[in-house]
C-alpha cells in the first residue's frame, strides 16, 4: 500500500461532491457527522487532546500499528478503496468544476449507462459484505462473524452511521425503489456463481470474503445481507425513507426528473466515493482510540 493512513487522512476533500452528499444525508443521522480531515485534527477530535507532544505520540503509534501487516488495517482501507474504486472514474474530472452550481442531468446522460438490477443489488450486497469484513479486520475478529457485526450496528454512529445510510440511500432505494430489500434479495435467491464473478468489484474483493469457491462466496453474501436487512429496514421505517425524500435532500445541487432515478444512480456511483471517504476516517478513528489506550 502506497500512502500511510496519515497521508490517506490529511488528503480527504473539505468539499466538493461526496462531501455534499454526505451532509445532505444528515437527515437521516442529525448531526452524526463531520467532516474531520487532517490527521492531527483527527487525534485532536478523537482523544480531546492539545498537548503537541502527545499528540505526535499517538500519531507515531497509529502509524506503527496500521503499518503492522498481521493488524487489518489496512485490509479494511483496501476493501473500502475497492467498492468504490470500480465506480469513481467517469464522472469525477467532468464534475469537479461544477460544484457550487447545481448540475443539471441532461449534459450527462449522453455518457451515463444505468446499471441493470442485477449489477446494483450486487453492488449493494458487496457493500454489506465489504462493510462486515472490514468491520471484522478492524477488530481483529474472524471474517464470518456475521452476528459480532449485527450486534455492533446498533450502535454505528458518525462517519459509520453516514456510510451506512448512504449505502441505504444512495445504493438502495434511488437505483432498486421503496422495496430495494426485497428487491434486492430476489435478485440475490436467482443469482448464480457464474453471473456473481462476472462483477468487476467481486473479481477485487473475492478473495477476502468467506467461502471456499464462488458459490460458497455467494452464499455468504446471502446470509450476509439477510442478516444486515432487519436493521436497514428499520433504519428506513424510522426515517420514512423513500426515493422521492433522498432526492429531495439532494435536490441543492442536482437537478432529476422523478423518472430518470437509475440515471441519478449511475450519476453518483460515478462521482462519489462515499465509502471510501467515510471508511478511511472510520479506520484512523479507530487506530488513534487504540493508540491513544496503549500509550
Amino acid at each position: 500500500m502506497s500512502k500511510s493512513i496519515i497521508e490517506l487522512v490529511d488528503n480527504l476533500p473539505e468539499g466538493g461532491l461526496t462531501v455534499s452528499v454526505l451532509k445532505a444525508l444528515d437527515f437521516v443521522a442529525p448531526g452524526d457527522w463531520q467532516n474531520v480531515v487532517g490527521f492531527e485534527n483527527t487525534v485532536r477530535e478523537v482523544t480531546g487532546e492539545d498537548d503537541p507532544a502527545l499528540i505526535q505520540d499517538i500519531s507515531e503509534r497509529a502509524l506503527w500499528l496500521y503499518n503492522d501487516k498481521s493488524q487489518g488495517y489496512q485490509r479494511a482501507i483496501w476493501l473500502f478503496q475497492s467498492v468504490d474504486s470500480a465506480d469513481f472514474a467517469l464522472g469525477a474530472a467532468a464534475l469537479a468544476n461544477k460544484i457550487g452550481e447545481r448540475v443539471s442531468f441532461l449534459g450527462f446522460l449522453n455518457r451515463l449507462t444505468p446499471k441493470a438490477d442485477t449489477a446494483q443489488t450486487i453492488d449493494l450486497c458487496l457493500k454489506v459484505v465489504a462493510e462486515l469484513v472490514a468491520f471484522c479486520q478492524i477488530n481483529g475478529i474472524p471474517g464470518d462473524s456475521i452476528g459480532d457485526f449485527v450486534n455492533a450496528l446498533a450502535d454505528y454512529s458518525g462517519e459509520s452511521m453516514i456510510r451506512m445510510a448512504g449505502l441505504i440511500c444512495l445504493d438502495g432505494l434511488i437505483p432498486l425503489g421503496p422495496d430495494f430489500i426485497q428487491a434486492a434479495q430476489s435478485t440475490l435467491s436467482g443469482l448464480s456463481p457464474s453471473r456473481l464473478e462476472q462483477n468487476s468489484t467481486f473479481q477485487q474483493i473475492s478473495s477476502f470474503i468467506p467461502g471456499e469457491s464462488s458459490e460458497g462466496k455467494l452464499n455468504f453474501i446471502g446470509e450476509s445481507f439477510d442478516a444486515v436487512k432487519g436493521w436497514m429496514g428499520g433504519v428506513v421505517a424510522a426515517k420514512g425513507l423513500t426515493p422521492q425524500k433522498v432526492v429531495n435532500h439532494l435536490q441543492g445541487f442536482v437537478e432529476i426528473a422523478d423518472d430518470k432515478l437509475d440515471y441519478l444512480a449511475a450519476f453518483l456511483d460515478t462521482s462519489t466515493n462515499y465509502y471510501e471517504h467515510t471508511g478511511t476516517q472510520t479506520v484512523a478513528r479507530r487506530l488513534i482510540e487504540r493508540a491513544a489506550a496503549e500509550i
